[in-house]
């Protein structure tokens, strides 16, 4: 009975029977029959549908499903947020726990840790690790991964994005929608568009230049369009030009569905509709979390006073709006539905495996950044000291819960005190906690319990005569740090950190930083330690992962996403002062325009405290002359930039080649120059390799915001191959024709 199930015969009788609106009496019910065209599938389901049943599958029925047509045997949607993994079971209603004892997820790491990594590679394995446990769990869409540009360092949401350049993450994105959607699993790529702020987040009307719009902040999402080919985009929750970006008529007709061609489904954020006419007319499909605030209140089952539903259903009765629009909406929901749900080829997924936890400590490893290390403090091998002291509330606190969405609740949790321990042994492990913050918090202010000039001089004791310390701060979840719902309102290290690090400096030198956190922070003891290591919210390995890297078991090789400015003002957002970064309350300029991160630092030549693309290693490695494969090049070609790589050290590593672009005399203004292309190479030691690294011509354009085009003009451009955006290893000129 392949083409029918056995309720459809009960479900045709009925329709032929009752003769219901939008149900002509049919014999071959052919959505059910998998051997069928997609399209013909979805056109003939649609035509079963009544009004009532169309209207109830485009908004929601509970927190985190929609309806689908039980009469008709299409299922419901089911949703779970991510995207650094699977959430807990909620009540239908509430966001209270459902309490079940069998939905605790792998916590993968964040993504800035994945897009610290550099590594499309490991991007397509950790979704289809994380699409695995969404399809155990019988989840359909996956609500990531988050694709805002990391605009400032101010953002509370910047640990679940992959950064500021929107290159890096257009490689990044692709691979990890296409690993979840090996399972049949929909990835929800977000928040589109603009949402590079959590202040006023509900309601800041954002004004950026097209040009900026179509270079910076769109390319992570057209890339998981049309490369990743994403089934689902969320919509954010701010306003561009005036109108709300969830229903936004340029943003989701125009460019998403009209440039792009988007055949899937976009989906509201939960509360960010406002309007039924808008939301029927520009572009929105499915409207979730209406009289909710996001986070934790809401209005019980009001289900049906949706914008999408009852008001939208009169106005379709009375002919305000069209029929056309609605069903354009319930046709991606069924193809949503048969990439999904019913897929009967779909696999079944597997939960928290040893293979998953292997993918999430090779992403951890692998972005874990190597800041400094002066005479050679790390690796620091077992056997070396005696007495290792920890210092840091972040040694223990587990870090996969709080921040908002994001949380996840975990079978397990390494923390890094633990896996010190295991790695260098109870004897030779001494902690104290050194400051303290408070219980996590998700948008409301707490305050720590604890007692700060004693917690400081028990770690001062402790440090004193320590063989070596390492020193586990940063920032963690709490309500205005990496949270959601409220951006950081400072630079510095909370909780006295700073102050705490000095003292300790004053009794024991050696002593190696680890920040934990998914932003850049002020180090103003920077020039008095000998090492620092950015670490990130590494999920559920992340004390084996970080014991490993401290060993030397694993050699650093993650890349900054990011550029770590020496002040808040250095930044290019920021430095304009309050009407671009965070507005009036009301508007915001995006006065820095597409001098976003690095293109900010070099083009106004202000030093970051670490650059882009910045990281070291354990082993030294020997870059050769680059070249590229001939001089001149058509606008329809693609250059081969090869360069020698040798690893010179004595132990095996990745380096990070990264190729950068410089238009001599661009007919408008450029930054000095923009990434283009950087392959990830694993070398042991001693040995070289030719790197060879692809740049379509095309990729040199610009956006011509009068035009509304891309252009690739004829001039002189140059290459540079370099280790980060500000170590140029050598250059190579090209003409392009």
């Amino acid at each position: 009975m392949k083409k029918l199930f056995l309720y459809g015969l009960f479900t045709l009788s009925v329709l032929q029977a009752n003769g219901q609106q939008g149900a002509a009496p049919k014999f071959g019910l052919t959505y059910l029959d998998d051997s069928q065209p997609m399209e013909e599938r979805i056109e003939d389901a649609l035509s079963r549908m009544t009004l009532e049943e169309k209207i109830a599958m485009i908004h929601a029925q509970s927190n985190f499903t929609t309806p689908g047509v039980p009469r008709l045997g299409i299922p419901e949607i089911m949703m779970t947020d991510g995207p650094h993994g699977v959430n807990k079971e909620l009540e239908w209603n509430s966001w209270n726990s459902a309490g079940w004892t069998n939905d605790a997820a792998t916590a993968f790491p964040a993504m800035t840790c994945l897009a610290a990594t550099w590594n499309p590679e490991i991007s397509l394995r950790y979704g289809q690790a994380i699409g695995e446990e969404a399809r155990y769990r019988k989840k359909d869409v996956l609500l990531g991964p988050a694709l805002n540009i990391y605009r400032t360092p101010a953002n509370g949401r910047n640990f679940e994005y992959m950064g500021e350049d929107p290159y890096l993450v257009s490689k990044m994105v692709p691979a990890y929608v296409k690993g979840v959607q090996q399972n049949g699993v929909a990835a929800c790529i977000k928040h589109y568009a603009l949402n590079n702020q959590e202040t006023w987040r509900g309601h800041i009307d954002v004004e950026v230049s097209d040009r900026a719009l179509y270079e910076i902040y769109l390319p992570g999402f057209k890339a998981g369009i049309l490369e990743g080919n994403a089934w689902a985009i969320m919509g954010s929750y701010n306003k561009y030009r005036g109108q709300w970006c969830t229903h936004n008529k340029r943003l989701n007709n125009e460019i998403l569905k009209g440039e792009w061609q988007f055949n899937g489904v976009v989906i509201s954020d939960w509360g960010s509709t406002h309007n039924t006419d808008e939301a029927a007319l520009n572009g929105l499909d499915i409207e979730m979390g209406t009289w909710t605030d996001g986070l934790t209140t809401s209005e019980k089952f009001a289900f049906n006073r949706y914008y999408m539903a009852d008001p939208y259903l009169r106005k379709i009765q009375d002919g305000t709006l069209p029929l056309s629009t609605l069903d354009d909406k319930v046709r991606r929901i069924l193809r949503l539905n048969l990439r999904t749900n019913m897929d009967r080829n779909k696999p079944y997924g597997s939960f928290t495996t040893p293979e998953h936890y292997d993918v999430a400590r090779e992403v951890a490893e692998e972005g874990i950044v190597l800041l400094k290390n002066d005479k050679n403090f790390f690796p620091i091998p077992v056997g070396r000291y005696h007495k290792i002291v920890v210092i840091g509330e972040n040694a223990t606190r587990r870090l996969s819960t709080g921040g908002g969405s994001s949380n996840v609740k975990v079978s397990k949790e390494i923390t890094p005190l633990e896996g010190l321990i295991e790695k260098y042994g109870a004897d030779k492990i001494f902690y104290t906690m050194g400051y303290g913050s408070g219980p996590t918090s998700y948008g409301f202010a707490t305050e720590s319990p604890y007692n700060a000039d004693s917690l400081k001089r028990e770690a001062l004791a402790l440090a004193k005569d320590a063989d070596v310390v390492l020193y586990i701060g940063g920032l963690n979840k709490n309500f205005n740090q990496d949270c959601e719902s409220g951006d950081r309102l400072s630079y510095g290290l909370p909780f006295g950190q700073d102050e705490l690090i000095e003292d300790l400096l004053k009794v024991n030198k050696n002593m190696g930083i680890i920040i934990i956190s998914g932003n850049g922070v002020a180090m103003p003891w920077l020039n008095k330690v000998p090492a620092l290591m950015q670490s990130w919210y590494l999920g559920s390995e992340t004390g084996t992962a970080t014991a490993n890297v401290i060993s030397g078991k694993a050699n650093p090789s993650g890349r900054l996403p990011f550029s770590i400015p020496k002040r808040w003002e250095d930044n290019g957002a920021m430095s304009f002062g309050t009407m671009s970064y965070p507005g009036d309350s009301i508007r915001q300029v995006y006065m820095e325009d597409i001098l976003v991160g690095y293109r900010w630092h070099d083009t106004r030549k202000i030093p970051a405290l670490f650059p882009f693309g910045y990281g070291l290693s354990y082993t030294t490695f020997a870059y050769g002359k680059a070249s590229a494969d001939r001089a001149a090049y058509g606008e329809n070609d693609v250059i081969m930039v090869s360069v020698p790589l040798s690893n010179k050290g004595t132990v095996s590593g990745a380096e990070v080649v990264q190729i950068y672009a410089s238009q001599h005399k661009p007919s408008l203004p450029r930054p000095v120059k923009e990434l283009k292309g950087f392959q990830k190479v694993f070398l042991e030691p001693g040995e070289s390799r030719i790197v060879e690294i692809d740049i379509p011509v095309k990729d040199l354009a610009y956006f011509d915001d009068a035009a509304h085009a891309w252009v690739v003009e004829k001039d002189k451009f140059t290459l540079h191959c370099a280790a980060s955006s500000t170590d140029i290893k050598s250059s190579v000129s090209i003409q392009i024709k």
